[in-house]
């Protein structure tokens, strides 16, 4: 996978029709926009290890001990997780989950979608780059927040998914 169409061809198209309704938790144009552009911003669309020698795993860059173990465990997420990861094969648990996340694109995208699912705010709309920054911090908890690149990754995003028929 070598940049965001690619990405957006091989994950998210194929994707989202597969995981939604295992999970049964909506999918548009806004989520597929905030998640592509998360990816874009945690693995530059195509890293499923964090580089160097990190402990996240997927397209979405998630711990073990964080958004695995979170996903799984809260209250508006933890049903839907488990259908989520009996239908791809996986243990419903964090180092099962953690482990699958990165052969497994639709698990991590499915991950990533109830993730965004747990947080009881609205999600922003089209063009609202800054208000979406801020829910990726209070959701993924980067380690290193490079807020300079943001902008770039919603842009880049959001063009290609109006090109490439998700936007």
């Amino acid at each position: 996978m070598a940049d965001v169409d690619t990405f957006i061809e091989t994950v998210m198209q194929p994707g989202v029709p597969i995981v939604q309704p295992i999970i049964a938790v909506p999918f548009n144009p806004v989520v597929n926009l905030f998640l592509t552009t998360i990816s874009g911003q945690e693995a530059a669309w195509i890293y499923r290890r964090q580089i160097p020698g990190g402990q996240a795993r997927g397209l979405w860059q998630f711990e073990q001990g964080g958004g695995c173990w979170g996903v799984l465990n809260h209250s508006a997420s933890a049903v839907k997780a488990t259908a989520l990861c009996q239908a791809r094969g996986v243990a419903a648990t964090p180092s099962a989950v953690w482990a699958a996340l990165e052969t497994d694109d639709f698990l991590a995208l499915g991950f990533a979608r109830l993730l965004l699912w747990t947080d009881p705010r609205a999600l922003p709309s089209f063009g609202q780059p800054t208000y979406m920054w801020q829910q990726y911090l209070d959701n993924w908890r980067p380690g290193k927040p490079r807020v300079e690149s943001w902008d770039d990754r919603y842009f880049t995003s959001r063009d290609a998914m109006q090109s490439g028929g998700l936007g």
